[in-house]
């Protein structure tokens, strides 16, 4: 009789919506445990509520209850016991949060080195700062593999933690088919749900720092200026710029830069929308805008490719990579090629067709079937 791994996954970041580490794990333990041809019985361990709604796929699915946040003194403590508890031969952590005293063999997904780069003001205090270094230490360290989700953050994890290059295998996310071009009429209905002129950038995602939302604003207000000169073009004097996303009380400046700017009338605010809604924002969008000064992958463009709507990004970081040559670029740093490189998108059909077409191509490379696979491939040979 074949012996049967134990195999747990740390889920506690779990979730259906559409972006980030909860769709993550959302999308490969789905695949996982839809398979019955495999030595392994599964330990998924969860927060509440998600805990409580989960429904696991088949009997060698355990689902174990946690409730022990991510950067917490519980996680350090409740989850270690439960870790031990449970005893598992290989645990993946989704993300690099693994208890400091975990002693069992581990693998580790990392998304981003993102807070090396841009701390934010959550972690201005050298407490917080040195404690986020031992974790990721631990995480890379102790890891028998680690995967990255893009070679440039295989490459920062090298650089930044001196991390033998053997040890990481780079694994894309993947992209669903939830993502489509939305009819007409449910383009026009989601203008007229959040007031939108029928010429709008969109923007979608947290207002941190790295983002660079007020560089994206700024670019924003020299487009109008532009529009409304004698020769520029006025074909965009009623252009909105549409946010989605919470005001981040850590981050004022975003909406301090509206209001100093005098766009309160042009820059539509309409928070965390439902997923009906996104899609239609990304398919009615003239265009789609990722101005970040980091990613450790980057989502966004692809589900707005994936809604046929031409991307405008920043050439930096994973971006080139994951986007290839179906966006136009600009340098996130410099405000004027910002809004050039988004007018040229704008006013011409031609530039238009012809991302959106690559687009479609780009997005095809990227599949959950594909990163599930060979995830699964590295549980394999990490168990031998």
């Amino acid at each position: 009789m074949q012996k049967k791994w134990k195999v747990g996954i740390d889920a506690r970041m779990f979730s259906d919506s559409f972006t980030g580490i909860g769709r993550y794990n959302f999308e490969l333990t789905r695949r996982f445990f839809e398979r019955k041809d495999l030595p392994i019985q599964w330990v998924i361990f969860m927060n509440e509520p998600e805990f409580s709604q989960f429904v696991p796929f088949n009997a060698d699915v355990k689902s174990v209850c946690v409730d022990a946040p991510h950067y917490s003194f519980s996680e350090q403590t409740k989850f270690l016991r439960i870790l031990n508890h449970e005893q598992c031969d290989l645990v993946h952590f989704t993300h690099f949060n693994v208890p400091l005293l975990y002693k069992k063999k581990f693998i580790t997904t990392i998304h981003d080195t993102t807070i090396s780069f841009y701390p934010g003001k959550k972690m201005n205090t050298w407490w917080r700062r040195k404690a986020y270094e031992k974790v990721m230490e631990k995480a890379v360290q102790d890891s028998t593999k680690i995967i990255s989700v893009s070679e440039n953050t295989k490459k920062d994890l090298i650089k930044l933690f001196h991390v033998d290059h053997n040890k990481i295998t780079k694994i894309w996310n993947g992209i669903g088919d939830e993502f489509y071009e939305g009819a007409d009429i449910a383009k026009q209905a989601v203008r007229d749900k959040f007031n939108i002129s029928d010429t709008f950038i969109l923007y979608t995602g947290v207002w941190r720092e790295h983002k660079n939302v007020v560089g994206l604003i700024k670019a924003f207000y020299q487009i109008l200026q532009k529009a409304n000169q004698t020769n520029g073009p006025s074909s965009l004097k009623n252009l909105n710029l549409v946010m989605t996303g919470n005001p981040d009380p850590h981050y004022p400046e975003v909406q301090e830069t509206i209001q100093k700017l005098n766009l309160t009338e042009k820059v539509r605010l309409v928070g965390l929308v439902e997923f009906e809604d996104l899609v239609n924002l990304y398919s009615a969008a003239n265009a789609y805008v990722f101005p970040s000064f980091y990613e450790g992958f980057g989502m966004p463009p692809l589900e707005a490719m994936k809604c046929n709507t031409p991307v405008v990004a920043s050439r930096i970081s994973s971006i080139p990579e994951v986007c290839g040559e179906a966006v136009q670029y600009f340098d996130p740093h410099n405000i004027d090629d910002m809004a050039e490189k988004i007018i040229n998108v704008l006013i011409d059909e031609n530039l238009q067709k012809k991302l959106i077409k690559k687009g479609q191509q780009q997005v095809a490379q990227f599949s959950w079937d594909k990163a599930a696979e060979e995830t699964l491939k590295i549980y394999l040979s990490s168990l031998e």
